[in-house]
C-alpha cells in the first residue's frame, strides 16, 4: 500500500512543481499590466484576463499538492486534542466520508458545464478576452481527480497507521 501511495503522490508533487511557477508569473504580469497602464496608458482586457487564468490555474491544480504536504485548511476541533491514532481515524473517516464524496459529487454536477463549454468552445468572459472559458472550466474536473488520486494516497497512508499502529 505505501508503495501505491507514493506513486499517487508522485501526481501531484509533479503538477505542484510545475504549477507553482504561475505564482511568479503571476506577480510579473501584474507589474506589466500596472507598468502599462499607468506608465504607458496602455489596457489589454486579454492580458488582465491571464491572470484571472493563471490564478485559477494555480488554485485547482495546486489543491492535490496543498493536501500532499499537509498545507490545507483544517478545522482542528477534534483534531488538535486527538492521539496520533485519533487523527489518522480522523483523516480516515474525513477522506472517505466527507472529501471524496463531496469532489464526486463536484464532478458530477460540473461535467455537463464542462462538456458543453467544450461542444461550443465557449469563448471570453468580455469582449476582447481571451476566447478559452473551455479550458477553464476544464479546471474543475482537473480538480477534482488530482484532489481523489492525492485524497486516495492519503487514506492509505493513514489505513497503514491504522494497521502498522504507527504514529508518525
Amino acid at each position: 500500500m505505501e508503495r501505491w501511495a507514493d506513486r499517487l503522490d508522485m501526481v501531484n508533487r509533479g503538477v505542484g512543481r510545475t504549477v507553482r511557477w504561475l505564482a511568479i508569473l503571476m506577480v510579473l504580469v501584474q507589474f506589466a499590466i500596472v507598468l502599462m497602464r499607468y506608465v504607458y496608458g496602455f489596457s489589454s482586457i486579454a492580458v488582465n484576463e491571464s491572470v484571472l487564468y493563471m490564478h485559477a490555474t494555480l488554485f485547482m491544480l495546486g489543491a492535490g499538492y496543498t493536501l500532499l504536504v499537509d498545507d490545507h485548511v483544517r478545522v482542528d476541533i477534534f483534531q488538535a486534542r486527538a492521539s496520533a491514532r485519533g487523527k489518522a481515524w480522523i483523516d480516515v473517516i474525513g477522506h472517505a466520508v466527507l472529501l471524496v464524496p463531496s469532489i464526486l459529487a463536484l464532478l458530477y454536477w460540473s461535467w455537463p458545464s464542462v462538456r458543453n463549454a467544450w461542444a461550443i468552445h465557449e469563448g471570453a468572459i468580455s469582449v476582447g478576452g481571451i476566447p478559452a472559458v473551455f479550458l477553464l472550466k476544464t479546471l474543475i474536473p482537473a480538480f477534482c481527480i488530482l484532489l481523489i488520486v492525492q485524497s486516495l494516497a492519503c487514506f492509505l497512508r493513514n489505513l497503514l497507521r491504522l494497521q502498522e499502529g504507527r504514529t508518525a
